[in-house]
């Protein structure tokens, strides 16, 4: 069962003067099939015809849906001095988009004998399936439809369906004949309703048409198919160079994945004339093609074909007129035929196409800019092809002008003259045009950058396997450098991993890291990437030291008594060590019978010992480049109660729990005394305080070391007064004797620790 649709249009004129027509398109009744055959492009030409009272408006006519559209008009060289302005309601929601201007200064043909069969036309603008359309165009004055050009049109373009991609992805689509009337592919007949432009029902064809839209479509050619239009298939063959035809040179740089005009699905039969050629290529003018940045990559292919087919039907040039055309995707499609590796005269840059090419952007690149998918994929092709010719796309050429006239800013152009153009320009560099949008034109300095080299913003952001310390890196040999640079992977032939200015390793452009391992020493480390162009840059190159020495412990760890507060469970001590390294120490980590980890100019560490229990105090040294060294010693803290003591003279027995295992001795008799003896490494005096206390003599080993103190503002219990500490564990006597100071003789002990 045929599916079919009707497209009703119609015109009003608006309050100011200008024109509106709408069109609005029943939908289809029947459910997609899941693959659809191809359908070929057609393009609807209605025109907005005068009527006596003045008015220009356009009868109610069906036609089939549309994904682009424009306007045109009489006289190619004619400025449309207004505005144009349309409307759409998509086919899937019924919704209608807000107002959109179509940008109409367009660059005329430079060709006299192509200006003759050519019309004006604006941009034309990718709305997406549509089954609505409403048009105004509005006189500069606002006021009046007088001065608006004669023979204008709203162009329609259905970009069928051409690929196998979208045979597969048309499943909701209309089949070729969706919106045929009785099954044929003519247009359909106008409606004899006359209602008023807002009342939009679905019309009843007559047998008797009242008008009907100029149709000029592509049904008898068969478009070539391609799997998917992202992939590009084999490139359109180089004609065979003769008298006209030029030998392609080779390049300096490699050529892009371009998708050929059989890919996109291109209608041969809409450009019979034979290519024209320059005879080379001395710069490129970047173009946007204006419209939506919201379309799908998927639809790419579509877009180019409905392009081709307003420029060679809508506006009567012979061809598409880009050389090549860029989706926002990074793909690369062939616009003009005559050979992507040829200097094929195109018509995108009015005045100075006989020495470029011209490559477009899809979408308007007016508020934003291009992704850098597009941005890369421009900067290939245009390096590319000035590569063809020796060219680098970041120098600058004299172009000799068309045609006199003014671009954008102003500047003049004479034809016959020379003028300085960088080899990539925009479109607004010589022409009076806003393409390729604000944005756009700003991306310019950094696409030329991309496409000359070397490669920019390259540095170095990590070595693996390496540690920095001050300005070196130390590492144990095997090592990951980790780069970034701010030109695509694609323009970049290869990047390679310097060692001493040496190569070691290479990958890639698009890689972003390399190891190696180096050999015992001191060494640069450094990347190199070389752009295609073969031109290279090369990061600043960091000192790395090859390090497998383990650090050293030259004084291994030890616990020594401190002064502070004695108690049955917590004795208080200093752990001491001393860690070093050939190269550069990182840490030391206290691994047991607790954890912490010191930096490494630290040596000690106030900590507490569990008296009675041996400790292992296990350290581990770590250097920068990653190796380590463990120290493990044991010591045991020991009380030794004062009544262990050897006693001579008068003590006295205390009772507290304030005190060590709850007793100490007190005496206040000059020359009294009490003796340890023991073996260990350090010994800590443990007494109670207050501020009665009085003083005493401390000997080791028969020597008189020192005069203790025992005086304090407060009363304290279980205090480590004095301490002495030895290299080894050996054998000491420590006796102390009480002085019988004056007003405060007595002193209390409270026993003596010490570490074996």
């Amino acid at each position: 069962m045929k599916r079919r649709a009707w497209l009703t249009l119609g015109a009003v004129v608006l309050g100011g003067g200008g024109i509106a027509t709408y069109a609005v398109a029943s939908p289809s009744a029947d459910a997609a099939r899941d693959v659809q055959p191809k359908r070929p492009v057609k393009v609807y030409d209605l025109t907005l015809k005068s009527t006596a009272t003045g008015k220009r408006e356009l009868p109610r006519t069906g036609t089939k849906e549309f994904s682009l559209l424009g306007v045109s008009w009489t006289g190619v060289t004619r400025p449309l001095e207004g505005r144009a302005q349309v409307r759409t309601r998509s086919s899937a929601t019924g919704e209608w988009s807000a107002w959109q201007d179509l940008e109409t200064n367009i660059d005329p043909p430079e060709d006299p004998e192509e200006r003759s069969g050519a019309r004006g036309a604006s941009e034309p603008l990718w709305v997406g399936p549509s089954d609505g359309v409403q048009a105004q165009v509005v006189h500069e004055d606002g006021t009046t439809s007088a001065g608006l050009p004669k023979g204008l049109e709203v162009n329609l373009v259905d970009p069928g369906i051409a690929t196998a991609a979208e045979q597969r992805s048309a499943g909701d689509d209309t089949d070729p004949a969706a919106f045929a009337v009785d099954g044929t592919t003519t247009p359909t007949p106008t409606p004899t309703d006359t209602s008023t432009p807002d009342s939009t029902p679905a019309p009843t064809p007559t047998s008797t048409p009242t008008s009907s839209p100029t149709e000029s479509d592509s049904a008898s050619a068969t478009p070539t198919d391609t799997a998917t239009a992202t992939v590009s298939p084999t490139p359109t063959p180089t004609p065979t160079p003769t008298a006209t035809v030029p030998t392609a040179p080779p390049s300096t740089v490699p050529e892009p994945s371009i998708v050929s005009r059989a890919g996109w699905g291109a209608d041969e039969s809409l450009s019979p004339d034979p290519s024209e050629y320059n005879a080379d290529v001395k710069a490129v003018f970047v173009h946007h093609t204006d419209g939506t940045n919201d379309y799908s990559c998927a639809d790419s292919a579509a877009i180019v074909r409905g392009i081709y087919a307003y420029h060679t039907q809508t506006n009567g040039w012979n061809d598409i007129g880009y050389n090549f055309l860029v989706d926002k995707c990074g793909t690369i499609f062939e616009g003009r035929k005559g050979g992507v590796d040829l200097p094929v005269l195109g018509a995108h840059t009015y005045g100075w196409n006989r020495e470029s090419t011209g490559i477009a952007v899809l979408g308007n690149y007016t508020d934003a800019g291009a992704s850098n998918a597009a941005l890369t994929s421009v900067a290939r092709i245009a390096a590319w092809k000035l590569g063809q010719y020796g060219v680098d796309p970041n120098s600058t050429v004299q172009l000799k002008a068309g045609a006199t006239q003014r671009n954008l800013a102003g500047t003049s152009f004479t034809a016959g003259s020379l003028y300085t153009f960088n080899r990539i320009s925009g479109h607004r560099d010589g022409y009076a045009t806003e393409c390729p949008g604000t944005s756009l034109y700003a991306q310019l300095p950094t696409l030329r950058a991309w496409a000359s080299g070397p490669v920019q913003g390259l540095k170095l952001t990590s070595l693996t396997g390496a540690t920095l310390s001050g300005s070196t890196y130390y590492s144990k040999g095997a090592i990951t450098a980790k780069w970034s640079a701010t030109t695509p992977g694609s323009l970049i032939s290869k990047v390679e991993l310097l060692v001493d200015g040496k190569v070691v390793a290479t990958t890639s452009g698009t890689a972003t890291s390399a190891s190696t391992t180096l050999t015992a020493g001191t060494h640069k480390v450094a990347v190199r990437a070389v752009h295609q162009s073969g031109r290279t840059a090369t990061t600043t190159a960091l000192t790395v030291a090859t390090d497998t020495t383990a650090p050293v412990f030259s004084t291994t760890p030890k616990v020594t008594l401190r002064t502070g507060t004695v108690s049955t469970t917590a004795v208080p001590v200093t752990l001491g060590w001393k860690a070093t390294d050939s190269q550069a120490l990182k840490s030391v980590s206290l691994l047991s019978p607790t954890t912490a980890t010191f930096g490494p100019t630290t040596t000690s560490s106030s900590r507490t010992a569990k008296p009675g229990t041996a400790s292992t105090w296990s350290m581990k040294a770590y250097d920068v480049a990653g190796n380590t060294r463990t120290s493990s010693p044991s010591y045991t803290p020991m009380i030794l109660q004062e009544t262990s003591a050897t006693r001579s003279g008068s003590w006295t027995t205390r009772s507290s729990t304030s005190y060590l295992g709850g007793k100490s001795y007190s005496s206040g008799s000059k020359g009294a005394s009490l003796t340890w003896t023991f073996t260990g490494r350090s010994a800590a005096w443990v007494v109670s305080r207050a501020s009665t206390s009085g003083q005493a003599y401390v000997y080791v080993d028969g020597t008189k070391v020192a005069t203790v103190d025992l005086k304090s503002s407060t009363t304290a219990y279980r205090q480590a007064i004095w301490t002495k500490s030895w290299s080894s564990s050996a054998k000491h006597t420590v006796k102390i004797v009480v002085v019988g100071t004056s007003g405060r003789p007595t002193i209390t002990t409270d026993g003596l620790v010490y570490v074996k």
